[in-house]
């Protein structure tokens, strides 16, 4: 794999800059439900995910949390807070296999110090990870759950290189924060109208222009503010 094609923020920056991280980048391996980091962890590391999906959980109090944002290999994972020495507000989980560049967070502090383009490019990336915590947010707060999950796939989707997503009901249960044989209901339902099929621990969207069309506006708003920030999408609109 290549570190700097396959992960679309690291692609963006410049050769002097690629040049300087490649050295302290290794390849790492993860699997799902392996945590990164927890709430109220120092974060070390950071991640440019090459293949895969990463959720970034927040805490609802009683063994229970909701994702707020998932960050596949148009981003990258630990950000909000390493490299400003600060505490993780949010758990970092794998959701869906994969392989991440990783690097000390020191040392990708020391290289922003010393490279303004690579501020502005991690300042971009940050607004519309911002931009996608708070549009969920909303969306979990107001739109019902046939269209949340519909936006949700969705957003998986677009960070996966497969139309199947190796996923159980309690996993997308756990994401959406509801129980999951509410989520087996729901599913039944997009699965009735042809939109997605469903096994034993996976989901295939079948037809994603109608899964669009199923999805709340959200989904389609979060495109647009990714596309106004001028960050990449790993699937075409």
């Amino acid at each position: 794999m290549d570190a700097f094609t396959d992960n679309l923020w690291l692609a963006t920056l410049r050769p002097v800059d690629q040049k300087w991280l490649a050295p302290h980048l290794k390849e790492t391996p993860f699997d799902p439900g392996l945590m990164l980091y927890d709430i109220g962890e120092a974060v070390d590391a950071i991640w440019f995910p090459l293949h895969g999906v990463v959720s970034l959980m927040t805490d609802l109090g009683e063994g229970r949390a909701v994702e707020t944002a998932a960050i596949g290999r148009e981003g990258l994972v630990g950000v909000t807070c390493g490299p400003m020495n600060g505490r993780a507000a949010t758990r970092a989980v794998c959701q869906i296999e994969g392989v991440a560049a990783c690097c000390p967070a020191a040392v990708f502090a020391d290289l922003l110090y010393h490279s303004a383009p690579m501020r502005v490019a991690l300042s971009r990336f940050t607004e519309g990870l911002m931009a996608q915590v708070q549009q969920a947010a909303a969306c979990n707060a107001q739109h019902r759950l046939d269209q949340r999950l519909a936006r949700w796939l969705l957003t998986t989707h677009d960070r996966t290189d497969s139309d199947r997503l190796d996923l159980t009901q309690a996993d997308v249960a756990d994401m959406l924060g509801v129980r999951r044989a509410t989520v087996s209901e729901v599913s039944a339902e997009l699965e009735g109208r042809g939109l997605i099929r469903r096994g034993r621990g996976w989901v295939c969207v079948t037809d994603r222009k109608a899964l669009e069309g199923a999805a709340c506006g959200c989904y389609a708003l979060m495109r647009g503010v990714m596309a106004d920030l001028g960050l990449p999408q790993t699937v075409e609109a």
